[in-house]
């Protein structure tokens, strides 16, 4: 475990002194955007598994029309 210095002017924000990096060690900053991530994850796939059934609805309804006109090729 490194030793971390305070990073001047920022509460949350630190200097891992050992490979230089900026870190955040507000726990609960960090556990809303998991959340937050998560929420948009949803959202994406609800939109693709909508837009998957909305696919799929077209190419049963293209079947349908096709069967329609091969019937009605047939009567004619």
């Amino acid at each position: 475990m490194g030793e971390y210095l305070k990073v001047d002017g920022h509460q949350d924000l630190v200097r891992d002194t050992r490979t230089g990096a900026i870190l955040n060690k507000n726990k609960n900053a960090y556990l809303s955007y998991k959340k937050r991530v998560q929420a948009a994850q949803r959202q994406r796939d609800e939109i693709r598994n909508a837009t998957r059934e909305i696919n799929t609805l077209k190419c049963e309804m293209h079947e349908i029309k096709d069967m329609l006109k091969t019937l009605l090729d047939r009567k004619l």
